[in-house]
């Protein structure tokens, strides 16, 4: 993540969604130290492929058009878009992540290790274990985006605007949990691909016009006149 970080400018709308992907990956990893799991192998292998699906959307713009999956497309599009706010860019990024990306990484790991995705599984109370530490560490990290004199004085001249909105549109558990349900569908269609295929290309598609909608511009006219000022670029 820090070696595609690197060459980004900070203003790219992937790069916001990598600092916050680095920063809560490494504030769960400090939080998990030291707790146990039922079953660590499971958790192991899935973060590795879960990260490993982000990489080769980020790696599928050297390939034809067409190759990168639906749900990133709008990050990757309008990954310059004027008027997004740096957490619009990293919630579309998660939205993609963990609402296409996570479904189809929970299949693969039980494939590999041989059980499945099953409610009420030592990996599905692992998996839910893990939920509460995200989602504090996300909500601390999103803070950040959330700061600054020019946020502070745009809360106060508008006190709701539609950066509200798109907080409140997402929920990490909430999205991890549909990704579990998710996957336990397409389980239970691994046995028929061209209907995996079909519910796959269907959780793409709905993922990716979400994505669209969080990247709607939601600046004000406080925030657009400041980057007409020098003090505001």
């Amino acid at each position: 993540m820090r070696a595609a970080l690197q060459p980004l400018p900070a203003a790219d709308g992937v790069s916001c969604f990598l600092r916050l992907y680095l920063a809560v990956t490494e504030g769960v990893e400090q939080k998990l130290a030291g707790m146990t799991f039922a079953d660590p192998r499971f958790l192991a292998r899935l973060d590795v492929v879960f990260a490993d699906l982000f990489f080769a959307a980020f790696d599928a713009g050297r390939d034809p058009p067409g190759h990168r999956p639906r749900a990133w497309v709008p990050l990757f599009e309008l990954r310059e878009r004027r008027g997004v706010a740096p957490l619009q860019f990293a919630l579309a990024g998660m939205n993609a992540h963990i609402n296409r990306d996570l479904p189809v990484a929970l299949v693969a790991t039980c494939s590999e290790l041989g059980i499945s995705p099953t409610e009420g599984s030592p990996q599905h109370a692992d998996f839910l274990r893990v939920n509460a530490v995200l989602s504090s560490v996300e909500d601390a990290v999103k803070q950040q985006y959330l700061t600054g004199w020019l946020r502070r004085l745009d809360r106060v001249v508008h006190r709701f605007d539609r950066l509200d909105d798109v907080v409140a549109m997402w929920n990490v558990v909430r999205a991890r949990d549909a990704a579990w349900a998710n996957a336990e569908a397409l389980w239970a269609l691994r046995g028929d691909h061209a209907l995996s295929a079909r519910y796959l290309a269907a959780l793409d598609r709905s993922v990716g016009l979400a994505g669209r909608g969080l990247l709607l511009p939601a600046d004000t006219w406080l925030q657009r006149l400041a980057r007409r000022l020098p003090f505001g670029r």
